[in-house]
């Protein structure tokens, strides 16, 4: 293997498990007291000066035509809808488990795909999204078969078609297929921000962190899960190309996984790895047959393929 598949493996493996992070730094904001809005608020607020700051370094403007605000707009509500689901689903069920069923989107682009713009499913795909549908059966019931919290459920499937939904978007609406990705997330993150504003009544309601561990898990988690993992996916797919990148977003849920058995007391039984297993074969069966890799790499290339370091520090 070259040097340049190994940084871009690394690098895609880096990307997905930041991304999983979600549940490390939002379950202890919880446990201090700040409610899922609140977090997603901040979440976003810290997170859209960093992009604005890239987007300066790389000598871009951020002027937006007035015929591209209401579709940013419509994918920053797509955006807020689909964080609220998954952020307010870690209330009812373990974190890993809700990161595992958000982990079907691949699956709902596909049904997207076919339904709405009448693309053909293969075989393969079929037989993925039947995969996929038995191994979130499987995560709807706890180790001893009592169902899982419905509310929880329906709040990350909710979150999931959404984010298929923007995936989509990002691919068919040509004002954002136009527009530099990271100042379409630029704003798309700005638009969720106010979105997020009006649900902590104008910031009458908004809950801050309390101390210093609080504001470190309030800035990893905007920085981790959003910034450094959209790089270092970028980079990853400059390396060794969309397909084996998006493959490895397997490492998400994984990781969520992975932390909420061994920092959050969330159980693991057999019942449970096994559908968490038969989601991540077929998300990367169909990812791999290559029918919606590039709808799934897009919306997540937050910056261009230009050499970071030779635009940083002049080398």
């Amino acid at each position: 293997m070259s040097g340049n598949k190994a940084k871009g493996y690394l690098l895609g493996a880096a990307a997905a498990a930041t991304y999983g992070m979600n549940p490390l730094f939002a379950l202890p904001l919880y446990k201090a007291g700040m409610d899922p809005d609140s977090v997603l608020f901040c979440r976003y607020v810290f997170a859209v000066p960093v992009i604005g700051l890239m987007i300066k370094l790389r000598g871009r403007d951020f002027r937006l035509e007035k015929r591209g605000i209401l579709p940013l707009f419509f994918m920053g509500f797509l955006l807020a809808v689909s964080s609220i689901g998954l952020f307010y689903s870690y209330r009812y069920m373990d974190a890993g488990i809700a990161s595992t069923l958000l982990f079907v989107y691949p699956v709902m682009v596909a049904l997207i795909m076919a339904a709405v713009f009448r693309e053909k499913m293969g075989v393969m795909t079929i037989f993925c999204i039947l995969l996929a549908v038995f191994g979130v059966g499987l995560l709807c019931r706890s180790g001893d078969g009592a169902v899982l919290s419905w509310t929880g459920i329906g709040l990350v499937m909710l979150s999931s078609v959404s984010y298929a939904v923007y995936i989509v978007s990002v691919n068919r609406i040509r004002r954002l297929k136009e527009m530099p990705t990271v100042k379409m997330t630029f704003y798309v993150l700005a638009f969720s921000s106010l979105l997020l504003f009006t649900r902590v009544g104008f910031g009458q309601g908004l809950v801050f962190p309390q101390g210093a561990f609080q504001w470190g898990s309030l800035v990893c988690l905007s920085l981790l899960p959003t910034v450094v993992s959209f790089l270092a996916t970028t980079q990853a797919i400059h390396y060794i190309g969309p397909t084996p990148t998006a493959i490895l977003g397997a490492l998400e849920p994984v990781t969520a996984v992975f932390f909420g058995v061994l920092l959050f007391d969330e159980s693991l039984t057999p019942r449970l790895f096994l559908g968490i297993v038969l989601i991540i074969t077929a998300v990367s069966l169909i990812v791999a047959e290559g029918n919606i890799t590039a709808y799934m790499v897009r919306f997540r290339k937050l910056f261009p393929k230009l050499p970071v370091r030779k635009k940083l520090f002049g080398k």
